[in-house]
């Protein structure tokens, strides 16, 4: 007995040395950068013409010759410097050719299209007012995405007149469809590069941001690179019956055949697991943190399934550890007493890489076991993005440039669970990023396609700034 408790208190001991080791032996991957000057921005100016652009409504959809015959007046060294092409449904695709020919190019991605306004909503200022105040610059497009746009136009305009002249070809890729898939937009100018033998060194479009305070536990603000993004399906579950009069009721109708479907298919979530972009954000990011959650990422061979656990209680973690299930429409019958003829469901699954679109039809149909439902997988579906290097040199002139412009931060990657116009571009680069250079609050995250949308006049300013240095970093 006592030989067997002195294997046990070995084992523990031995158990705890090794989460200690682990523990206070995790390397951190954060950089010090050398410091640069801050370019001269005229804040004034710059601020105002970016409050222009937000008055026009560029919706999705809608024409947008105005706000483009608006760029080549407002930015006209870029447009006067750069060959500039219109592609598919309106795409901008602007080319600065660089002194060096072998260097492969940089493409830095945007899309100046923006969602509708709900209508009915009320906003503080009009949604496309870009009104100037109490420190922001309010209107729908100043998150997503003009502010990219923008302010990367703005730095281009800086630098030409500077008389800056790259090495690398520096290509910028507008979109006009972003907020519909991207299809007539970035997809095109896509496949426009690739009949051009055209090979990316890297690849920069929005994604994560400076996040202030939704990072639990970061002492600082943390700047989140996507190496990755979910690949997105939306199945769809119909039943098909005879109808009739709800007096006299079937043992099941096909609105409750449809929602037992749904229920069946919510029942059997999709394992979860800390692996590719999810790992290395735990990798980055454990070295930054408190004893506590340090010990957790360093160790993650043991408590992952802690991880897992949590992700229940937390949508954004939930999100990230596995591929998501959410039904998002279900509908059938037309009055109160009539017994519907036919029911249908849609669920709307967000991929996590490694798995894939067929593997997500499969997992339904094994789920829902009813042969008189019919599961069809929607015409717009993609599979995840590979996961790009964080290791890689264009990741690391990333973290610099990121570190150059907001000294006190964590730059960690992280998988993007939503959709970006990156996703068409996984063939022409291995290095693909996606990152917004604005810090926000956890409490504005709802403005992105929300109400009252906003970015702060310093951020948008500073975001500018990031871009002069982006270029001269991986342009040179």
């Amino acid at each position: 007995m006592k030989r067997a408790l002195l294997i046990i208190v070995l084992a523990i001991a031995a158990l705890i040395a090794v989460l200690l080791v682990r523990t206070f032996t995790m390397t951190s991957r954060q950089i010090t950068a050398a410091a640069v000057s801050p370019p001269q921005i005229d804040r004034d100016a710059a601020v105002a013409r970016f409050a222009r652009a937000i008055q026009f409504r560029t919706v999705s959809g809608q024409p947008h010759e105005e706000f483009v015959a608006w760029l080549a007046q407002t930015y006209p060294r870029v447009h006067a410097s750069m060959r500039r092409e219109v592609v598919g449904n309106g795409a901008l695709l602007f080319t600065w050719a660089g002194s060096d020919p072998s260097l492969a190019p940089l493409l830095l991605m945007g899309h100046y299209d923006v969602v509708p306004v709900e209508p009915g909503t009320k906003w503080t200022h009009d949604p496309f007012s870009g009104a100037v105040a109490d420190g922001f610059i309010w209107g729908r497009g100043t998150l997503d995405d003009k502010g990219t746009v923008i302010a990367t136009l703005e730095a281009a305009e800086l630098l030409l007149g500077q008389n800056h002249h790259p090495r690398r070809t520096i290509l910028f890729a507008f979109g006009a469809d972003e907020e519909v898939g991207g299809a007539n937009g970035a997809a095109v100018v896509a496949r426009l590069l690739a009949s051009r033998g055209v090979k990316l060194d890297a690849v920069i479009d929005e994604g994560g941001v400076i996040a202030i305070d939704s990072v639990e536990g970061a002492p600082k603000p943390v700047a989140l690179i996507g190496i990755a993004e979910k690949g997105m399906a939306s199945v769809e579950l119909r039943s098909r019956g005879s109808g009739g009069h709800s007096s006299m009721p079937p043992e099941r109708t096909e609105v409750g055949r449809i929602a037992a479907a749904v229920d069946r298919v919510q029942q059997r979530p999709f394992d979860a697991g800390v692996k590719g972009a999810a790992e290395a954000m735990f990798r980055w990011l454990g070295p930054e943190m408190p004893f506590g959650k340090r010990m957790v990422f360093a160790n993650l061979w043991l408590f992952e399934p802690v991880l897992e656990g949590m992700a229940k209680r937390s949508t954004s973690l939930n999100a990230t550890l596995r591929t998501t299930t959410a039904p998002t429409i279900i509908g059938g019958g037309v009055k109160d007493n009539v017994i519907p003829s036919e029911a249908r469901a849609v669920i709307n699954f967000r991929i996590l890489p490694g798995e894939t679109v067929e593997q997500v039809v499969d997992h339904v149909r094994r789920a829902v076991d009813d042969e008189k439902v019919q599961v069809r997988l929607e015409d717009s579906a993609w599979d995840p993005s590979p996961v790009s290097d964080a290791e890689a040199p264009q990741f690391r002139a990333l973290q610099r440039t990121i570190m150059q412009t907001f000294p006190d931060t964590i730059v960690a990657p992280y998988l993007v669970v939503g959709a970006t116009d990156a996703r068409y571009f996984r063939s022409l680069s291995a290095n693909v990023y996606r990152f917004t250079p604005v810090a926000m609050r956890q409490r504005d995250l709802s403005r992105v396609h929300g109400i009252d949308e906003r970015v702060e006049v310093e951020a948008y300013v500073r975001a500018i700034a990031f871009y002069v240095l982006l270029m001269r970093n991986m342009g040179g």
